[in-house]
């Protein structure tokens, strides 16, 4: 599976593929203890969770020292495959349950991925800055706006602008409306051919 991967990054190092490699095998460990992910998913975890979390770099290539703040980040997506993607760049990864925190702190150690923070909070209670927000659909798009926004910090480094970076499926045309002119959407098929991504998008809305 691992190569249906690697043929969307061709230039991956051989230290990023190995540490790809090594994501399923340690997560299957770690969710056989503590359950971050459903049985059924784990089936198809390169495509649902790795290759799910790595569209964000189809879109963008995080300059070295940009800060990215992963909220609601579960077990670690999309942090945690961004990281191995951009290891000259900061992840810090932000869940409020204790549980969770602990699968991430523990696939962080073990993969030896040392641009990894892992933060257990509610996002009201974080008040760093960082370049871009990015998360997996964890509440209404206009409501994630709402309660991040204050994270963004105001001077950008990259090829788009500090903003907040958003994997969601579905219809999302209502969630969007009230930032028409401002956002920007990319159908993640456009990215990856594999039937699961028919749906997907990622959002991008500049803050």
């Amino acid at each position: 599976m691992d190569d249906a991967l690697f043929k969307y990054f061709p230039s991956l190092s051989a230290i990023q593929k190995d540490k790809i490699s090594q994501l399923k095998p340690v997560y299957e460990r770690w969710n056989s203890m503590i359950n971050v992910i459903s049985r059924k998913d784990m089936e198809n975890f390169s495509i649902h969770h790795v290759l799910h979390s790595l569209a964000i770099a189809k879109v963008i290539s995080f300059a070295p020292g940009t800060r990215i703040l992963d909220v609601g980040t579960g077990g670690g997506f999309p942090g945690v495959p961004l990281a191995i993607m951009f290891p000259a760049s900061e992840f810090f990864l932000l869940d409020s349950i204790g549980k969770k925190i602990k699968v991430v702190t523990e696939v962080t150690r073990e993969l030896e991925l040392t641009n990894i923070t892992p933060l257990r909070k509610r996002a009201e209670e974080e008040n760093g800055k960082y370049d871009f927000v990015i998360s997996r659909a964890v509440t209404q798009f206009q409501q994630f706006v709402k309660l991040t926004s204050k994270n963004i910090s105001e001077i950008s480094k990259n090829s788009i602008v500090n903003g907040i970076l958003y994997l969601k499926g579905g219809s999302i045309e209502e969630e969007v409306e009230p930032f028409t002119g401002k956002v920007r959407v990319w159908a993640i098929k456009e990215f990856f051919s594999e039937p699961f991504f028919e749906t997907k998008k990622i959002v991008f809305l500049p803050v």
